[in-house]
């Protein structure tokens, strides 16, 4: 009988707390063992809730359980690089959400730290890539079904509904490129093959001044070449009216695929005095939720065997963080930008 693996996840917020619950109900083979975050009033309500036997607020504590095999890393992204540090150095294994840091010189730090304990699983976590529309997309182009990618548009929108918090949450959060186009990069990379070789990137403040005082956008967009010649655009902000949205096309030379309106929380048509609608999911949390699980049971695989991620690295994750920051000193400077 295969062992069960002991986890440690670190960070309850609103995402840490997804992954949590999801170790605790949803990954066969997995067991969530340990929880740590600065508030211990939301540490303890939760380890009841989930039934966790260890509960601690310091990471440097909590990765010396010698229960544990693997860390979680769901901090503040201020913190990634540090706490994957922390994970390795004490023989666990680490899966990190993205982004890998909020620095280009901080993501560096990780990739030694990943480096120094070759014989450790580590996994970043772009959960678009485990979707099973966006999983297939990318079975179609391997296969050389659409020909060589052309470009790859892709859109990104989370809900109005849930504008006071990202509010909140946008002086922390390291800007629009960071925080929100970092799963847009990605699969402009993952389904190009290739890295970024040029950004230009536009937005404007069309509502919330908060985003001015914070030299940001609440909308924006950038136009990304690639090192093989592909073509990029993406498209973000933070108040789609109907819930979370997300659309991404990859044009071709012999096709194209499209993953678009599965905002769309279930096949039911509404009808009624307004017409009819179909309702979206409400958040990011219930439209990735399977993609969640299904990255969080790729890790666990990983581990029990003793394998690694091919292509969804520590190397990717500096990648990219460099081009979305090179985003965000493009729509600074109004000019384009080269990656290196």
């Amino acid at each position: 009988m295969a062992k069960t693996l002991k986890i440690g996840s670190v960070g309850l917020g609103r995402l840490g707390y997804e992954h949590a619950k999801n170790i605790a109900n949803y990954v066969t083979g997995a067991e969530l063992t340990a929880i740590c975050d600065t508030d211990a009033a939301h540490v303890a309500h939760v380890a009841e809730e989930l039934n966790v036997p260890y509960t601690y607020t310091d990471v440097a504590e909590m990765v010396k359980n010698p229960e544990l095999d693997a860390i979680v890393v769901v901090s503040p992204s201020m913190f990634h690089a540090e706490h994957i540090k922390l994970a390795l150095d004490a023989g666990k294994h680490c899966f990190c959400d993205k982004p890998l840091d909020t620095t280009v010189e901080k993501c560096k730090l990780a990739e030694k730290a990943v480096e120094a304990h070759p014989d450790k699983v580590f996994m970043l976590g772009f959960m678009r890539r485990f979707d099973d529309s966006y999983a297939e997309a990318k079975r179609r182009i391997d296969a050389g079904d659409i020909g060589k990618v052309v470009l790859v548009r892709s859109y990104t929108q989370d809900p109005r509904s849930t504008i006071e918090s990202t509010l909140k949450f946008a002086p922390h959060s390291g800007g629009q490129y960071l925080d929100m186009c970092v799963h847009d990069i990605d699969l402009i990379r993952w389904f190009t093959g290739s890295d970024v070789k040029n950004v230009w990137a536009i937005g404007g403040v069309f509502e919330f001044d908060l985003y001015k005082e914070l030299n940001d956008a609440d909308n924006a967009a950038a136009t990304i070449q690639m090192e093989n010649g592909a073509m990029g655009f993406m498209f973000t902000n933070r108040t789609h009216a109907a819930g979370c949205n997300v659309e991404t096309e990859i044009i071709g030379t012999h096709g194209t695929l499209r993953i678009a309106n599965v905002g769309a929380k279930n096949l039911l048509n509404i009808v009624d005095e307004h017409g009819s609608r179909e309702e979206y999911y409400p958040d990011f949390m219930s439209r990735w939720h399977e993609a969640f699980v299904a990255e969080m049971v790729a890790f666990t695989g990983h581990v029990r065997d003793n394998t690694k991620p091919a292509d969804l690295t520590v190397y990717d994750g500096t990648a990219v963080s460099e081009a979305a920051y090179r985003c965000k000193e493009s729509f600074e400077t109004g000019k384009m930008l080269p990656i290196r």
